[in-house]
């Protein structure tokens, strides 16, 4: 299997399992996490391992993440790049609503390691995990 979709199907595993910390540690010490379309308030660029660890410590909080709904992966020229499009079936905690995330995702593998992951999620969802106001986010 390409070392990039070994990464991203690792990415997925410990996702699904709720292990934050072991995707965090999916990033090399100098990786980023990119959100372009994140909203005023809401981070854009983490830089480094710990700010993700950080970022993504209590995601299970807000959203209970069950199952890969749908998932195309491109395996692109640069054997270094990913790009995935998948949605997850999901729930928010808070309130026990019914989710369907969808993310395209632009992985860069380094070493086994992600290097940088572009996260084109959709900021909307927010309302709906209760992450609408700082009140329902502790972190990121």
């Amino acid at each position: 299997m390409d070392d990039r979709v070994k990464v991203f199907e690792r990415a997925k595993e410990l996702l699904l399992g709720h292990d934050m910390v072991g995707f965090a540690e999916l990033w090399a010490v100098d990786g980023t996490m990119e959100f372009p379309f994140a909203p005023p308030g809401r981070p854009r660029l983490l830089e480094g391992r710990e700010a993700v660890r950080a970022y993504v410590r209590d995601y299970t909080d807000h959203i209970d993440l069950r199952a890969v709904a749908h998932e195309v992966v491109h395996l692109t020229e640069d054997p270094d790049v990913l790009i995935v499009e998948f949605s997850m079936d999901a729930v928010a905690v808070g309130t026990g609503r019914p989710l369907r995330p969808g993310y395209v995702a632009v992985i860069t593998v380094r070493d086994g390691e992600i290097a940088s992951y572009r996260d084109y999620w959709n900021p909307l969802m927010l309302d709906e995990m209760s992450f609408g106001s700082e009140e329902g986010r502790t972190h990121g």
